[in-house]
């Protein structure tokens, strides 16, 4: 089967938003929407074609747009395909290669989730191996963390090896870190906020996701390994979360919606899956190290729906902002191939990867990762995701 074309993962039925500049005007930063290997200029295009939603998306972020709600991101989306089938937005057209790409929305808050029942197994039975792999609440509950949204980056900005203490026989030292790891995970925007005390049930789900983008959360292993204990992930993740240049709108994705995995425990009336709104994505991630291809973790495969994480984050009362962003955690299947982490890949270290330059266990210095991932689409056609990439520096 031949490749996709940008024209093929980028059309019609995609239209991922996201905030670029050009050289001529560096400082302006614009909302754009790409179309195969274009940019359009989202805020001229509305601006030029009488759009009562112009000043929105003339902003330099998204977050307004996000804000917007519901309504607002149905109209824009209409409006935009509208253009599309009379030739005007085109107008405003410029070459992806010409552009520069931004993180396209001002992240509120991060929450990352745990939500792979192959990934919780693996981990469970390299960490564990003498007890169940999974812990006691994990059929019942959504388990996550609350991360650092100030270190939520764009995809290619470098990744500077983070240092912190690790654990040795002869008690902890510091330096950096010598197990850095990547985790192929799948992120949701929120746009519209909630109230404080109230929780966001799943049926609202889709009032309050924007739009879905791919995450590569990276992860210090044996930094995470010493801190973890009793209060969770710290330093080991907080240094930086890769995120794509472009968010897909979640209407995008209505053809690649499946049912979850079939469910093993009972579960509590606010998590319960609604047989007739299935909540699950085919969402097909393809993970390559400097050029190789590692691993092609299928998303369909997740035990927690991002509906039934939503809905757990809130149902405290945790109000919900504008630039939310909530992540999967690792996607991983139960083929060796489909683990989204080396952690899983080379079960900590004991089968390292072999590749052309080499054998790995964990990251280099200069190793490159790229995350890409198409979606099925209307008509037999397929829907991209933005490509997250890093490079590791040393710190």
């Amino acid at each position: 089967m031949p490749a996709d074309t940008p024209a093929d993962l980028y059309g019609p039925d995609n239209l991922p938003y996201g905030v670029f500049t050009t050289a001529d005007a560096p400082e302006r930063r614009r909302i754009g929407v790409r179309l195969g290997d274009t940019v359009l200029d989202l805020g001229a295009a509305a601006a030029a074609l009488g759009s009562p939603h112009a000043e929105l998306l003339s902003a330099p972020t998204l977050n307004p747009l996000l804000a917007a709600g519901r309504a607002v991101w149905t109209a824009v989306r209409t409006e935009l395909r509208t253009w599309l089938r009379e030739g005007g937005a085109e107008l405003t057209a410029v070459p992806l290669a010409d552009v520069t790409l931004h993180l396209p929305f001002e992240v509120a808050d991060y929450v990352d989730f745990y939500a792979s029942e192959h990934h919780a197994t693996n981990v469970g039975k390299m960490f564990r191996p003498d007890s169940e792999p999974l812990t006691p609440n994990w059929k019942h509950l959504p388990i996550g963390y609350h991360g650092r949204a100030g270190t939520v980056v764009v995809s290619g900005t470098p990744v500077v090896r983070p240092q912190g203490q690790r654990r040795t026989p002869d008690g902890p030292v510091f330096g950096p870190s010598q197990r850095l790891d990547i985790e192929a995970e799948i992120g949701f925007v929120v746009g519209a906020p909630s109230r404080l005390g109230e929780p966001v049930p799943q049926s609202a789900f889709r009032d309050h996701v924007f739009g879905v983008c791919l995450v590569n959360d990276w992860s210090a292993r044996d930094v995470q390994a010493w801190e973890y204990v009793p209060l969770g992930p710290f330093l080991g993740k907080s240094f930086a979360t890769s995120v794509s240049a472009w968010i897909t709108p979640l209407e995008a994705l209505d053809a690649a919606r499946v049912a979850p995995p079939e469910r093993t425990h009972p579960l509590l009336d606010y998590l319960k899956d609604d047989a007739d709104d299935p909540a699950g994505f085919d969402v097909r991630i393809t993970v390559t190290l400097n050029g190789q291809v590692i691993a092609e973790p299928p998303f369909s495969a997740m035990y927690w729906t991002a509906a039934q994480q939503l809905a757990h984050m809130t149902v405290n009362g945790a109000s919900l902002r504008p630039g939310d962003l909530f992540a999967s955690g690792t996607v991983s299947g139960p083929e060796k191939h489909q683990r989204g982490c080396l952690l899983e890949l080379t079960w900590s270290g004991e089968n390292p990867l072999e590749l052309p330059d080499g054998t790995r266990s964990f990251l280099e210095d200069g190793d490159e990762v790229v995350l890409t991932a198409w979606a099925p689409g209307p008509d037999g056609g397929r829907v991209g995701l933005g490509e997250v990439a890093g490079r590791v520096v040393k710190g």
